[in-house]
């Protein structure tokens, strides 16, 4: 069985003179000893080049960050620097990125059921404009409007088109049965539409769909671009964002587009089909997911002969749910034996009291592996922070930026006070 596919691996991830994996010249067994373990290591110089591919691709300002695939101030500002806007899907996330001095006008507020209070939020704060995914939002709107909190916001109409993306049905999200949008086909798309054009309450720029996460086909995105430029086009509103969702590979044997193979379907695609609009996309995973890894501590191994191995880390569900979730697949491998060849195959687990709580369930690690191995699980950087919890209030895990040698830390390992820093009790 092969060693690690390097390709996985993030941009500046190297080999030490002690034979120790590195990232940004940062020896991750020097990172694992001062941060402890689980702790998310991202290579900072391969989140800024995918920012800045993305901006090459698409142009200044075409680029929506997906905050929701892993957002902490740092990585609000830096995608910030890199010429990035920002989608937030919340009043936390728009909170979050705002107290990284990104102005409000850089941001983008998403959500199928937005608060009135998220709504006022947007509307008093001055975000870039509000993509709109009910009739009842709509009313939400007219109401905050009545109200006078704020100036008319500009608003983008999120359009369910109808295209099934390849990928797990809980995050495939552009078909007519989601909970997502105004449905094209039975003509809510264009009821909502009209409303939008009549209405006070809003300023209606433009149109929006996402047809998914996780997509490798890159026909599902040129597809998608027809749908919406046939709807758009008569339109002749400022703006159509086609969403984000690039795959990612994550094990070995995946392929996916690169962020300039996307562009260059989406771009040619929509000036094929006359569109005048213009065209943003909104990428989350394509931006972070391979720029991280989460590096643990092995902390058993139990042979049961004639059924598996389990090998237990010290993380698990609580900073990676998407393998229970989707059925996620993963690589690992030992950072002290970046190229060695797996040929130990064993259900790589985590400490959590679910027999669910499965990281890897046929993970290739090296045949010495022992207890006190640190262990690598790379690509990472999507939705492990981001959809972390504290279930057996195990503490969350830090966040390490390694760039030139130096490891910033930027989110530090939750403590046991704060498990309680919520929690009243009187005694």
């Amino acid at each position: 069985m092969s060693a690690i596919p390097r390709r996985l691996l993030s941009d500046t991830t190297g080999v030490g003179p002690d034979g120790m994996l590195t990232v940004g010249g940062c020896s991750v067994a020097d990172v694992a000893a001062e941060y402890g373990t689980p702790v998310f290591v991202y290579d900072e110089a391969h989140l800024r080049a995918r920012c800045r591919e993305a901006v090459a691709a698409f142009g200044h300002e075409r680029v929506i960050y997906a905050t929701k695939a892993f957002l902490c101030r740092a990585m609000a500002r830096l995608a910030y620097d890199e010429g990035l806007l920002l989608d937030v899907a919340s009043g936390g996330e728009l909170h979050v990125a705002m107290s990284a001095g990104v102005p409000a006008s850089a941001c983008t507020l998403h959500g199928n059921n937005k608060s009135m209070a998220e709504l006022r939020q947007a509307i008093v704060a001055g975000v870039r404009h509000i993509i709109v995914d009910s009739f009842d939002e709509l009313d939400r709107l007219e109401v905050l409007a009545a109200e006078s909190v704020g100036p008319t916001p500009d608003v983008v109409l999120r359009i369910t088109p109808g295209v099934h993306a390849h990928t797990h049905e809980f995050i495939a999200t552009g078909q007519d049965d989601s909970k997502f949008g105004f449905n094209l086909g039975n003509g809510d798309a264009m009821r909502a539409v009209d409303r939008a054009r009549r209405s006070n309450s809003v300023n209606l720029v433009g149109v929006h769909c996402h047809i998914g996460s996780n997509v490798f086909e890159a026909s599902s995105f040129a597809k998608a671009a027809e749908v919406m430029a046939d709807f758009a086009v008569p339109l002749d509103l400022p703006e159509l964002v086609l969403g984000g969702g690039l795959g990612v590979a994550y094990v070995e044997g995946e392929e996916a587009p690169t962020i300039q193979q996307w562009g260059n379907v989406l771009l040619d695609a929509c000036d094929a089909l006359g569109v005048r609009s213009r065209v943003s996309v909104e990428p989350g995973r394509a931006i972070v997911a391979a720029a991280a890894m989460t590096i643990y501590t092995v902390g058993t191994v139990k042979h049961i002969p004639g059924v598996r191995t389990y090998v237990s880390v010290d993380g698990g569900m609580s900073d990676n749910p998407r393998p229970v979730l989707y059925g996620s697949g993963y690589e690992s491998f030992l950072p002290r034996a970046v190229d060695v060849e797996r040929e130990l195959t064993v259900r790589l687990v985590g400490k959590h009291c679910e027999s669910g709580d499965v990281l890897s369930f046929e993970a290739k690690l090296p045949d010495d592996l022992v207890v006190g191995d640190l262990l690598a699980m790379p690509v990472t950087g999507a939705y492990g922070h981001s959809m972390g919890s504290n279930y057996n209030k195990i503490t969350r895990p830090p966040v390490v930026f390694c760039a030139d040698g130096d490891a910033r830390l930027v989110v530090r390992r939750e403590t046991f006070d704060d498990l309680l820093a919520t929690d009243l009790f009187d005694d």
